[in-house]
């Protein structure tokens, strides 16, 4: 397919997304296949830009960190196109939809993603700048500033600052002393005395208020037969309540009623029922008949013999 109708399919697929509203959302555009390749591919660029001059036009959307332009081997002139690489992966669809037919310089520039980008062989005839491209890429790289000296800077700038404010302080003092006369001073200290007494008077005029305030008039209070006032509502303690009623029906609040003695705690380890003993009861259960056994040793027990009952109509 010839070159510029790529272009010219790839600005109406971009058209289409416009006119459905999947512009926005990346999820069902095109782009989205190449979501995990930050690369794309310059082609028909003019053969006078060297890297420089690519990342300067390509770099409005968004930071280029690594670059490969296709030189030829034998003369090191540019063949034309280029791969760049973008910090963020969603500066490549920025820059696919609006490079893509651009014309720089008088050629009309492809701009496509890719999807699995290779990286170059290394070969020792490559010129040292090359590789370092190739290996460092041309992003910025981050000043490194060291935290103690970074610290102890800002210390002594600190330091530096509040000289210079004490400096001024006393410059500043010196110079009001000079200028303003007497009367000035007199007629200052006379007005914050002044404003100091009128909050005083207005302080204590507010407590005065505070505790000399009316109470509350009867109608506002509400009227006598109403059920939400506080005042008139009847206490539990005005009534003839029943302690039972009161307390409630329990074990505990046995008035006048003789109180359940709780049986005597036995003196010997209970044998449980199996059958409605909880688990917990027949391990206990266990553990102290073992350690009787091991303490006391086996018991002797003379059981008698065995009786079984025979009927007649079988002794013969």
């Amino acid at each position: 397919m010839n070159r510029v109708t790529k272009i010219r399919l790839q600005n109406e697929i971009n058209e289409k997304e416009l006119e459905l509203n999947y512009s926005g959302d990346l999820s069902k555009s095109w782009h989205s296949k190449y979501s995990s390749s930050a690369w794309i591919y310059v082609g028909s660029l003019p053969y006078d830009l060297n890297e420089g001059d690519i990342i300067s036009v390509f770099s409005q959307y968004g930071e280029v960190v690594n670059i490969n332009l296709i030189r030829d081997k034998t003369t090191g002139k540019s063949r034309g196109f280029c791969y760049l690489c973008y910090a963020d992966q969603r500066s490549t669809v920025l820059a696919v939809d609006n490079f893509n037919g651009i014309k720089l310089l008088g050629r009309i520039l492809q701009v496509d993603h890719i999807e699995e980008y290779r990286l170059p062989r290394y070969k020792e005839e490559m010129d040292e700048a090359t590789k370092k491209l190739w290996e460092e890429g041309c992003a910025p790289k981050p000043i490194v500033i060291d935290e103690e000296e970074a610290e102890r800077e800002a210390k002594v700038k600190e330091r530096e600052l509040k000289k210079q404010i004490k400096r001024a302080e006393k410059t500043v003092v010196k110079v009001k002393k000079e200028v303003l006369d007497e009367e000035f001073l007199q007629a200052r200290k006379e007005r914050k005395k002044r404003e100091k007494e009128e909050r005083k008077l207005a302080k204590l005029e507010k407590k005065l208020a505070k505790r000399l305030r009316d109470k509350t008039p009867d109608d506002e209070r509400g009227r006598p037969e109403d059920e939400g006032r506080w005042d008139m509502k009847k206490k539990k303690l005005d009534e003839g309540i029943d302690d039972a009623e009161f307390y409630g029906r329990q074990d505990h609040f046995n008035f006048g009623k003789k109180r359940k003695e709780l049986p005597p705690a036995p003196t010997h380890n209970i044998r449980p029922d199996f059958d409605k003993a909880d688990w917990r009861d027949i391990e206990m259960f266990k553990a102290v008949r073992e350690i009787e056994r091991m303490t006391k040793g086996e018991k002797n027990v003379n059981w008698k013999e065995e009786e079984h009952y025979v009927p007649k109509r079988l002794n013969r």
